[in-house]
């Protein structure tokens, strides 16, 4: 048995080059029997690389989350269509990760990152989407923290909230965090946020 790794892309066809990029494909790949398939039609849409960020103090033991309007869990019919979500943004050319988490957390949160500590680099929907997400935990003082925050301009109205690490980790038995960044950096806090701490006030 063979592992697959080659693709002879046939034909390449942008179908949509509005807010969402879709390209359609016409390509075959091969099989882990040495074959080759069919040629396939395969849609993609073109997301390009994503950062996100958790903050979290590790002073004071709080995590930030902030809540907005998702248009895909209201046309999914998902109960709450205001979701509970880490901090996220696209990269933009010429940005590190690591730059655009710290610019995003200004923008939608209103707190400065003074450490970041990577968490997970994944895709989030590879059957159909480009999109590959650096996630980071990002150090921050949470006193003063929360309000309405976002960019008029982008037509965002996005509300932080400050959360004890203990409230914030029970939201991962409730079901009340339902997109796959939030829920990873959750569970990743949950086994790490001790040892997380003791390496950032060492850093003090």
């Amino acid at each position: 048995m063979a592992d697959p790794y080659r693709v002879k892309v046939k034909n390449r066809e942008r179908i949509s080059d509005s807010y969402l990029k879709v390209t359609r494909y016409l390509l075959k790949h091969e099989q882990y029997d040495g074959g080759w398939t069919d040629t396939l039609s395969r849609e993609v849409m073109e997301r390009g690389e994503v950062a996100a960020v958790l903050p979290f103090d590790p002073v004071r033991n709080e995590v930030i989350l902030i809540e907005q309007f998702r248009v895909g869990a209201w046309s999914a019919g998902w109960p709450e269509s205001w979701l509970l979500e880490c901090v996220a943004g696209i990269v933009e050319p010429g940005e590190s990760p690591e730059e655009m988490v710290r610019r995003e957390a200004r923008e939608e949160a209103g707190c400065d990152i003074t450490a970041l500590e990577p968490i997970a680099r994944y895709f989030s929907t590879p059957g159909a989407c480009s999109e590959k997400v650096d996630l980071f935990c990002g150090r921050v003082d949470a006193s003063g923290l929360g309000g309405i925050h976002g960019l008029a301009e982008e037509g965002e109205d996005i509300r932080a909230t400050v959360w004890t690490l203990a409230d914030a980790l029970a939201l991962l038995d409730t079901g009340k965090i339902c997109n796959s960044m939030t829920l990873i950096a959750m569970q990743w806090l949950a086994h790490h946020h001790a040892n997380l701490a003791e390496k950032w006030l060492q850093d003090v």
